[in-house]
């Protein structure tokens, strides 16, 4: 039997994940220094979250530590069920090596096991993707081997660009300067960004006011989008109106197939900010 593990980063609802038989381990975050317990019954309400955040409300996040991978992993290694974790982009935190350590202290501890690590390059719904995509393949009983060789050969055509309401966040989390944050939030340049190559976070356009930017996004879609029969997913902050744009524009741009619309999840939401709106689909490059 495969087990699967993913993380929060996923963004995947309650619902996917009991559907899916998947179990999240959790990142851990704080607001105003308290330690917000992680609710693994219910979807997270962003609207409550978000609101906080623009009321000065400080969000600190965390890694997952090998501990934490440990406690989740071992039950199922012990009872000798192989573990198969697709888990958020080494690019933007440092939990996936963690998640690597432990693997690979299992692997010693129980040499007959197929245990996997599997680096989405990607965070919400990017992640969230490979993750039901996996489910999928077990369900249809494919090999471990041939989910692992899957998965690496899926992330390369995962594609995600976002766009942010406030680029202040960005600036605090050392993604752009404090100059261009300045700059832009003066004249209202929203920068659109995407996950690159090896996971990483970088601009790779601009537009001046939201409207123009959520356009960018889907005109990228347009531009890279390998069927667009396939399902997509669209992650907001907090920001209904401008996800509803977005799916209106790819429709407009010949889109046909089903859209999963979520909240951002806490961890990468923090960082991005109230209002984010991001796009994931399977595209020919990245």
């Amino acid at each position: 039997m495969i087990r699967l593990f993913t993380d929060t980063s996923a963004n995947l609802p309650y619902e996917l994940i009991q559907r899916h038989n998947i179990t999240v381990v959790p990142f851990s975050y704080t607001a105003d220094e308290k330690e917000v317990p992680y609710d693994d019954k219910t979807d997270f309400d962003g609207k409550t979250f978000y609101d906080a955040m623009r009321r000065g409300c400080v969000i600190k996040t965390s890694m997952i530590s090998v501990d934490t991978y440990m406690n989740y992993f071992e039950p199922a290694a012990a009872a000798g069920d192989d573990v198969l974790y697709v888990g958020m982009s080494s690019g933007i935190s440092g939990s996936y090596n963690s998640s690597c350590i432990a693997a690979r202290e299992l692997k010693e501890k129980y040499p007959s096991v197929n245990i996997c690590t599997v680096d989405t390059y990607a965070a919400s719904l990017g992640e969230g993707f490979m993750v039901i995509k996996a489910a999928e393949l077990i369900q249809k009983d494919k090999t471990f081997s041939e989910i692992e060789d899957f998965l690496l050969q899926m992330r390369e055509h995962v594609c995600q660009f976002f766009t942010v309401d406030d680029l202040g966040y960005l600036k605090k989390g050392g993604r752009i300067s404090s100059a261009v944050a300045l700059i832009g939030s003066v004249l209202n340049i929203k920068p659109i960004l995407k996950g690159d190559e090896t996971g990483h976070i970088i601009m790779c356009d601009k537009a001046r006011g939201s409207k123009k930017a959520i356009t960018n996004l889907a005109d990228k879609y347009a531009k890279l989008a390998f069927d667009k029969d396939m399902r997509i997913g669209i992650a907001h902050a907090d920001n209904e109106p401008g996800a509803n744009l977005l799916l209106e524009l790819l429709r407009a741009k010949g889109f046909r197939g089903n859209c999963l619309t979520v909240c951002y999840e806490p961890v990468t939401g923090s960082h991005v900010g109230p209002g984010t709106v991001a796009l994931f689909f399977y595209g020919m490059h990245r």
